[in-house]
């Protein structure tokens, strides 16, 4: 674990209609051991009442508990993207997101920090969901065996071998090329996380040797598939459209020749 020394790392954590499924002791119980490690929560135009819930466990807990209030729902992609230009506005040297169901535990997040810290070359940290023997990764069968077609056309398309894109838990480091990834809204609502990489790969002209070395995907111990999700097995579908587009805008010869 990275010791309280180390630089200081905000992660957003979208929320849209997530006053039911918000654990805010678990939030509460991690700030107030990891002082370094703080949480933007932007409420994405919710109609429940998560506004009042994170007011609430924002209490007393400022500046580690912070939230953005965006009034009419933009979609997860656009609340990650505002939060992490917002975040990076002050002086952080990691910035990520992080599902507000938890299927991924928070202290998995000083795990990927040290990584960060530890390799100089890293640039992002992903949580990857592998079913392995002593880890607890539970995920209804329909939904993996999706996610690993689609996981292998990814693959594909941005030439890199990943093998998980959308698990909700990364953590990048701050630097100038990321905030040009974020510059521009993403075209996709949800695989936004494939658009991030792809922009990247736009900015080195199609070169996917630097991604090769600065991402690091951590299997992780533990992810549950907690009930309530927004995504469901119809939304793979769509998301196969929104990897078209994608892979036109940025990756396609054409798109490379415009740069």
């Amino acid at each position: 674990m990275p010791n309280e020394a180390q630089p200081l790392c905000t992660v957003i954590v979208p929320c849209y209609n997530e006053s039911a499924r918000l654990q805010c002791d678990s939030f509460l119980d991690f700030v107030r051991r990891h002082e370094s490690i703080h949480f933007l929560f932007v409420n994405d135009g919710s109609k429940d009442n998560t506004l009042s819930v994170l007011e609430q466990m924002q209490r007393g807990c400022e500046p580690r508990i912070q939230i953005l209030d965006i009034k009419q729902n933009a979609g997860k992609a656009e609340a990650v993207r505002t939060g992490m230009l917002t975040a990076m506005q002050s002086d952080v040297a990691y910035v990520g997101f992080w599902d507000a169901d938890l299927a991924t535990p928070l202290d998995a997040i000083p795990e990927f920090l040290a990584l960060l810290t530890d390799n100089l070359q890293l640039q992002m940290i992903f949580g990857s969901r592998v079913r392995l023997l002593g880890r607890h990764v539970h995920r209804r069968a329909a939904r993996h065996y999706l996610g690993r077609v689609f996981a292998s056309v990814v693959s594909i398309v941005l030439r890199l071998p990943i093998y998980d894109t959308q698990c909700g838990a990364k953590i990048f480091r701050v630097s100038p090329e990321l905030s040009q990834v974020l510059k521009e809204r993403f075209l996709s609502r949800w695989v936004f996380d494939v658009e991030i990489l792809a922009r990247y790969i736009s900015l080195r002209k199609g070169d996917t040797s630097y991604l090769r070395e600065s991402i690091y995907e951590v299997p992780l111990a533990r992810w549950e598939d907690v009930a309530g999700s927004k995504v469901h097995s119809g939304d793979f579908f769509k998301a196969s459209l929104d990897i078209f587009h994608i892979y036109r805008r940025y990756l396609s010869p054409n798109a490379q020749s415009k740069d």
